[in-house]
This record gives C-alpha cells, structure tokens and sequence, in this order.
C-alpha cells in the first residue's frame, strides 16, 4: 500500500510472439525475461498484489515456479496479435477488484527496478497525479526528422520554422519506454488509457529504458544487466 491505497500490479505476458518467438520466458542473463519484472515489482514497497495475465500454461508454469502462480487463466479471445493492452488490464481488474491504484509492468522491460516502481508511485501521489507513465529522451530528435513524399523529396516532420539546426540549441523531448504505466483505477476506468494531458512523466535513464522486441534487444539488454552486476 501506499498511504491507504492497495496496489496491484499487472504482468501482461502472452504466449505468441513475432520478433522473438517465446520471449517472455526466454532466457536473459540466467533467468526467464519474466523473472525480471517480477523480481522488481516483488521488491517494491508497495505493490500488494502481482497477477500475471497469461493465456499460456509453459509460461503460467514458469511464473508459478518464480513464486507467481496466475490465479486465472487469460482468455483466447485477449491473446490475438491484435488484441489492445487495455483489453487486458480491463480483463485483469474485473477478475481482481479492490484496488486503488493499478500498474502495468510489461516483461519485455526488464531492466526497470524496484526503486523505480517506487519513486513512480511515491512521485504520482505527491503531486496529485492521476497517473503516471515512465519516459526517456529519444536517439535522435524529431526536430531533426523527415518525412519522405511520394516524388521521394524531403519533408520536415514538424513546422520547418521550430527546426533547430545546432544540437546544443534542441529542446528536451520524450518518448513513452514502456517501463511504467500508473493510474488511480476509477480515474483509469473512466479513461480507458493511462496517458492523457493530465498524466505526469517519469523521467528515465536510457541505460534501464531498453524494451525487448528482437534478438538483438535481448543480447543488448543481458549485456547492460551483466555490466549493472559487476558495478
């Protein structure tokens, strides 16, 4: 709990999976990808209860064997390559109601901590946030971006005016990293999503804003945790 308010913690983790196939329990620097985010929201100070959504039973085995048992099984229907993750925190919540504030946490983000979870929460509530999401300054800045037309000519993303030319003169952006969604969970219901005008940022370092989508993101990714271990 955080103040009074009880807390749940979603583990959205179905089993297809495109870019790499059975990621959320693949290995990663020694444990499944799930373990990690697990792990996290286990050490948080506030989280009271974690439900794992899954429509998979190698991963709901994997999951019981860490200490997390689903206490359902996700439906067929919330497991389509097409299905929204609101579909399935919305699933989550009606089968587990009772909580004040509810958190997503996807797998693919292991490199997210428990201080962060925490910070996040102790953030939202004290500025009086309805939510909350976690954010990073992106690669390359959209003020440098184009788009390319159809007769393969060059068109500024944003108002060719706003273009900044020196990279010392760019302002600040971000962009979602998928680490943290947060929401008081009547506020959440009424929205139907987590980010809106009056959602607050959480500001992340790069180094734990890494989102798992390929081969190559897991490899980067076990080398940061290696890299963290020896630190």
């Amino acid at each position: 709990m955080i103040g009074e308010r009880r807390v749940l913690a979603i583990v959205p983790a179905r089993g297809g999976s495109k870019g790499l196939p059975r990621k959320n329990i693949r290995e990663l620097a020694g444990k499944p990808l799930i373990a990690w985010t697990l792990e996290a929201a286990s050490g948080s100070r506030y989280i009271d209860q974690i439900i794992v959504s899954t429509d998979d039973e190698e991963i709901a085995s994997v999951c019981a064997g860490l200490g997390h048992p689903p206490p359902f099984m996700r439906p067929a229907a919330l497991a389509n390559d097409d299905t929204s993750g609101m579909d399935v925190v919305f699933h989550t919540l009606e089968a587990s109601p009772g909580h004040d504030i509810t958190i997503l946490l996807q797998p693919t983000s292991p490199l997210r901590n428990s201080e962060d979870i925490d910070q996040a929460l102790e953030s939202m509530t004290a500025n009086e946030a309805p939510a909350c999401v976690s954010v990073t300054e992106p690669d390359k800045s959209p003020y440098w971006m184009y788009r390319v037309n159809p007769e393969g000519m060059m068109q500024p993303l944003l108002n060719p005016e706003d273009t900044v030319k020196r990279r010392q003169d760019l302002p600040a952006v971000y962009v979602l990293n998928g680490d943290l969604y947060i929401a008081y969970t009547d506020w959440l219901i009424k929205n139907r999503q987590f980010v809106t005008e009056e959602t607050l940022a959480f500001k992340m370092p790069k180094n734990r804003s890494l989102e798992i989508d390929d081969e190559t993101d897991r490899q980067v990714a076990e080398a940061l945790l290696k890299i963290n271990s020896l630190g």
